[in-house]
């Protein structure tokens, strides 16, 4: 198949990232698990962010990578069925019974499958999935030196807060960081 970053099938997550020739596995060590994915050139500069973020007493912890089409729409559907909880809380189902505003309330954070950044292997979330975790203590450590030092890497916050500059899309996340010569 085509391995094109421009082919329809690879933006869309339609592929295996443990197939790919372009992908490496993510050594559990810098993980909240195992089984996570990168494309290669994301991984070799999240390896070089990583030692200098070590070398400033912060621990970057991969908590998601490469999400292919399958497992995105497993996301989508657990937060439609109420099995995973919106912004930790809300069940979809019982506090969106109209099927559009259900839609739009996971949007608020998730993408539709075949749509998320997450398909590239440029994206990573790291260490929380709760923007208030990164305000104080350990949290907050890790953002400021992200915000400081990311660049320098190649790693930019995908989404900021919402404002005058950027009124729509998705809603921050402090978590997500992508790496731009590739994304």
């Amino acid at each position: 198949s085509n391995t094109s970053p421009f082919d329809l099938d690879y933006l869309r997550g339609h592929f295996d990232p443990a197939q790919h020739p372009d992908f490496t596995l993510i050594d559990p060590q810098y993980a909240d698990r195992e089984g996570l994915y990168l494309h290669q050139d994301s991984y070799a500069a999240f390896l070089e962010m990583y030692e200098a973020a070590l070398a400033d007493d912060v621990k970057l912890i991969i908590r998601s990578a490469t999400r292919n089409f399958d497992y995105q729409k497993g996301i989508w559907e657990r937060k439609w069925t109420g099995e995973t909880k919106l912004e930790g809380e809300v069940a979809a189902p019982e506090a969106y019974p109209d099927p559009t505003d259900r839609a739009l309330a996971i949007l608020r954070y998730s993408s539709m499958p075949g749509t998320s950044r997450h398909h590239w292997g440029t994206d990573i979330d790291f260490n929380s999935f709760n923007n208030e975790y990164f305000e104080e203590g350990e949290g907050k450590k890790i953002y400021d030196w992200l915000t400081t030092n990311a660049a320098n890497y190649g790693f930019c916050q995908t989404y900021t807060p919402k404002g005058d500059a950027r009124p729509n899309g998705y809603n921050e996340e402090r978590w997500h960081w992508s790496y731009l010569p590739l994304a």
